[in-house]
């Protein structure tokens, strides 16, 4: 059985065209792209906790981390100038250095610090070799009137 071989007129209708099919590809392309929309969650609509209870009490020696609402960090009454893990590993390593091995890091963050600038102590404290971490919170019954309304 012998095949015989279409024309070279034949064989020039059958070439399939990309461009086309390249140019579709490329509309829904950018049609996807400029349709998409990225939504950045803000707020998870939690409650942060009160502290109840006694108090913990406060050594002498600890290690003291004022964190401001702008994020600006405070380590034993020394203002760091930067606000990246390393400075604040390197202020913690040195305080705990000064006679306070084993010493707690207490944290007093303002109301309106972001998490991260606490994560970042956090952090540092770890890699400083601080296991020990404390963080200050305001006691929920403090602001409440007594029973006689005084």
């Amino acid at each position: 059985m012998r095949f015989q071989r279409p024309a070279r007129s034949a064989r020039a209708l059958v070439a399939v065209e990309l461009t086309p099919l390249i140019d579709v590809v490329f509309l829904l392309l950018i049609f996807f792209m400029v349709s998409t929309t990225f939504v950045r969650e803000t707020a998870l609509g939690i409650r942060l906790p009160n502290a109840q209870g006694d108090a913990a009490s406060r050594e002498p020696g600890d290690i003291e981390v004022q964190i401001g609402a702008a994020g600006d960090y405070v380590v034993d009454g020394h203002r760091l100038a930067g606000d990246d893990v390393a400075a604040l590993q390197t202020a913690l390593a040195t305080a705990a250095q000064t006679d306070r091995f084993g010493a707690t890091v207490v944290v007093a963050a303002d109301a309106g610090t972001r998490h991260d600038a606490v994560v970042r102590v956090l952090d540092a404290a770890r890699r400083a070799g601080l296991t020990d971490v404390s963080i200050l919170t305001d006691n929920a019954n403090s602001g409440a009137e007594g029973e006689d309304g005084h």
